[in-house]
């Protein structure tokens, strides 16, 4: 039992997860943002109040006999005092900063503020430990060289604070009721553009098992569209899996029919009544052929089925071709010397600089095996006349390709038989050499894993036999 196994995750809330999170996250931020504003919105007409008493204010104080005088009449006073939220406290200073009039220990403004007389300006301040408003100005004397008298009018923050709460509340309630029908609405839409995956869901799965034909992207959101694609790329590649599988086998079936069929004649006719020495001597002979000849045939049907199968997968490394040429040569003397062949090798040298290239060594030195068999199989050659395969590497400077070459002295392909040779099962006609035809589509399909490309030439141009000449051209590694 796994101890921390992750839980399989739901497009579904993972989409509602990202598009409500941030929602959630944005209405505290909009709760403060909405203060703030509040409190902006609830201070205007409250600090245009007090500029109002300030500018009335500084209308009472006046000049007599070079003395500044301020008289307030008890209705004003009366009138200033009257509020019951809110405290308003004044203060009126001479040109020389002599009490006038007000509340004496009322803050003065800044010390470094330069006076501008007639300019009614706001700051916020404290008095007695509480937090005020207060608005002042400062008013020209007619006095020679008098300095303008300070007019001040303070008041508390409390109806501020209550009328921003309120604005604060009239705009936040309704957010209760909005915020779950957001969340409703989100919801439906996530349901609602779920439901094209869900019918691609139920497409698939009211699929026959061998039904491998592409889905219909055209019935599926664009965003979709790349997965579908995906899938039909699949489909595709699992399609072309089988049918290579069921060729495959059909390939097996009939290759390994004769042979069998061979095995079991001869056994019946080493079984039959009568028989000789030599009669069953002949049998053993002939099924140790046909036993050769069916192995040989599995053998290359498991080459061709492991090259089909490589694919991008295929474990690559660099390679040494001439080694692989050297070391297929050495394994294939035997076979050369019984049928009196000279097999050689001309070109680079192992220890030659850039014959080397990447690719998978099991396969590439299956593809030199099936060229040199090939030669082998189909050139004619007797102890009178022996035969000759010749085996090159090559360097190519102009193309900076990598060059393999199995040439012999049989008797050629014909230009119209030269692509068809490269079919499976297929063999020219009037050739009696052994073969099961599936050497030289092995050949094909490992060059195609490599990016290379394969020909045929004669060998020898204008001569008979004109013998045959495969070519395979590997793209220069970087």
């Amino acid at each position: 039992m796994k101890l921390f196994q992750r839980e399989q995750r739901s497009l579904f809330g993972e989409i509602l997860d990202w598009m409500l999170t941030p929602l959630l996250l944005l209405w505290p931020v909009s709760l403060v943002l909405t203060w703030l504003v509040a409190q902006g919105i609830a201070g205007k007409p409250f600090d245009r109040a007090l500029e109002y008493n300030v500018g009335a204010l500084a209308q009472l104080i006046t000049v007599s006999q070079g003395k500044v005088h301020f008289t307030l009449p008890l209705p004003a006073r009366e009138l200033l005092r009257a509020d019951d939220a809110d405290t308003v406290y004044y203060q009126i200073l001479g040109p020389k900063g002599e009490y006038l009039s007000g509340d004496r220990s009322l803050p003065a403004p800044p010390e470094d503020e330069k006076p501008s007389p007639g300019d009614i300006r706001m700051r916020d301040d404290e008095y007695h430990g509480v937090n005020i408003k207060v608005a002042y100005t400062w008013v020209p004397l007619d006095l020679p060289g008098a300095k303008p008298a300070l007019v001040q009018v303070a008041e508390t923050m409390d109806k501020r604070s209550v009328l921003a709460t309120e604005i604060v509340k009239g705009v936040m309630l309704p957010q209760f009721v909005i915020l779950p029908l957001a969340v409703l609405l989100v919801w439906l839409a996530l349901v609602q553009a779920i439901k094209p995956l869900n019918r691609l869901e139920e497409r698939i799965r009211a699929r026959s098992p061998d039904d491998l034909s592409p889905l219909d992207a055209e019935a599926v959101p664009l965003e979709v569209a790349p997965l579908v694609a995906s899938v039909n790329d699949l489909l595709m590649r699992l399609k072309d899996s089988i049918a290579t599988q069921k060729r495959f086998l059909a390939d097996a079936a009939h290759q390994l029919k004769t042979p069998l069929a061979g095995l079991r004649m001869q056994a019946d006719l080493a079984q039959r009544e009568g028989a000789s020495a030599e009669d069953l001597k002949q049998s053993l002979r002939q099924i140790g052929r046909s036993s050769i000849r069916a192995t040989h045939t599995v053998n290359q049907l498991l080459a061709m089925a492991r090259a089909e199968s490589s694919g991008t997968a295929m474990a690559q490394q660099p390679c040494n071709l001439v080694d692989i040429a050297m070391d297929v040569i050495r394994d294939s003397l035997p076979r050369a010397m019984e049928k009196f062949l000279d097999l050689g090798y001309e070109g680079e040298q192992p220890e030659s600089d850039d014959v080397t290239l990447t690719g998978n060594p099991t396969l590439l030195k299956e593809m030199v095996r099936n060229l040199v068999d090939n030669a082998i199989n189909y050139t004619p050659s007797s102890a009178q006349k022996p035969g000759m395969v010749t085996v090159r590497v090559l360097k190519d400077p102009f193309s900076k390709t990598l060059v393999l070459q199995v040439e012999d002295s049989g008797l050629g392909i014909p230009l119209p038989e030269r692509e068809r040779v490269f079919q499976p099962f297929y063999r020219v006609l009037g050739t009696e050499a052994d073969g099961s035809g599936l050497g030289l589509p092995i050949v094909q399909e490992i060059a195609r894993h490599h990016q290379a490309s394969i020909s045929i030439e004669d060998a020898r141009p204008g001569q008979t036999p004109p013998g045959a000449c495969f070519t395979v051209r590997f793209a220069k590694s970087e």
